[in-house]
């Protein structure tokens, strides 16, 4: 089996362009970049991948419910045949999986499932986490699902941090771009910035690290914080502990599908977590942090600097308040007395 290049979106797309620049007029050199430049939005938002060989059929199915609930269904159809063929020219290129682009599929728009409003609800994460500081404290899982909903970070951001990245007396952590040594952020260079931490953030860090973390190297001789016995932990690994422990059955809840929890196939095993139709993928813990954080009036720059998302994607893809919420916050701010 052949190689797959490890090959980003953005990078991509300019090959693909350049490439079809004899073949294609300007006009259609211009309305292909303006389709999958949603594609590469939503690459960058919706899901935690690095590079377009991680994609899958069920992430472009994903992709498909993303956008059509936005469009036309006949606009959604010349989108996806665009996506299509990009996907082809990435094949060829060994940039992709060779049955990838045929999973591509031209949509029939059906149901009301829409990704963008994928979230966790903060009652919920506020049960998980309190569920594993009281019965799994300073464990990995306790310290991923509190340091992913507290910052908001990208969970590849989280997997990149290494012990010399945390600084526990000026209470932050610094996130870098090390992409020849296995972690890369998804803005590369533009993602590194160093990220408070609030007090009992720094305190389970503490615990974690002094009581339950190997102390291992990884393959690069650096330190990672999240570990396994054989180094740092794989990113699979970490979007397997965000699927299997927001399944309500795992933290003391009755499933709410009616399910018993002793013959359910999602409960099988740690990798079949995600087919629990209540378990909840990475970015919906950080777009659930991001409006989090919105409705408790952090103004946007704020948000948009700590958590490395522009102003413009954050109001498209994460705030999920109402109007009326974001009418009460304007309302702090308007001095009317």
């Amino acid at each position: 089996m052949t190689e797959l290049e490890a090959l980003q979106p953005a990078e991509a797309v300019e090959m693909y362009l350049t490439d079809k620049d004899t073949e294609y007029t300007e006009a259609t050199l211009d309305s292909h970049r303006r389709r999958i430049k949603w594609f590469r939005r939503w690459f960058d938002t919706e899901t935690e991948y690095d590079y377009l060989r991680e994609l899958s059929g069920l992430d472009l199915h994903q992709f498909r419910v993303w956008r059509q609930g936005d469009l036309a269904p006949v606009t959604l159809k010349t989108q996806m045949d665009t996506v299509r063929v990009f996907l082809y020219w990435c094949r060829n290129i060994d940039a992709v999986s060779q049955d990838l682009p045929e999973k591509c599929e031209s949509p029939r728009v059906s149901g009301d499932q829409n990704q963008r409003s994928d979230m966790l609800p903060v009652d919920r994460v506020e049960h998980i986490i309190d569920y594993l500081s009281r019965f799994h404290h300073a464990s990995v899982q306790h310290v991923l699902w509190v340091l992913l909903w507290r910052t908001g970070i990208r969970v590849g951001a989280a997997r990149a941090i290494d012990i010399e990245d945390y600084y526990p007396d000026e209470q932050y952590v610094q996130i870098n771009h090390r992409p020849d040594e296995d972690t890369p952020l998804k803005n590369q260079y533009r993602g590194e910035r160093p990220v408070s931490l609030r007090p009992d953030t720094c305190e389970v860090l503490d615990d974690y690290i002094r009581h339950n973390r190997h102390e291992v190297r990884d393959e690069y001789d650096r330190r990672p914080l999240f570990t396994s016995r054989q180094g740092r932990r794989a990113i699979s690994n970490l979007r397997e502990i965000m699927y299997r422990w927001s399944r309500p059955c795992r933290v003391g809840r009755d499933c709410p599908h009616g399910r018993d929890p002793d013959t359910c196939d999602a409960n099988k095993s740690t990798n079949v977590a995600s087919q629990c139709p209540s378990s909840k993928a990475c970015h919906a813990m950080r777009r659930s942090s991001i409006t989090h954080h919105l409705r408790q009036d952090v103004p946007v720059p704020v948000l948009s600097d700590r958590m490395n998302v522009s102003a413009d994607v954050l109001d498209d893809h994460y705030d999920q308040r109402t109007e009326r919420e974001k009418m009460e916050v304007r309302r702090e701010y308007l001095d009317w007395d």
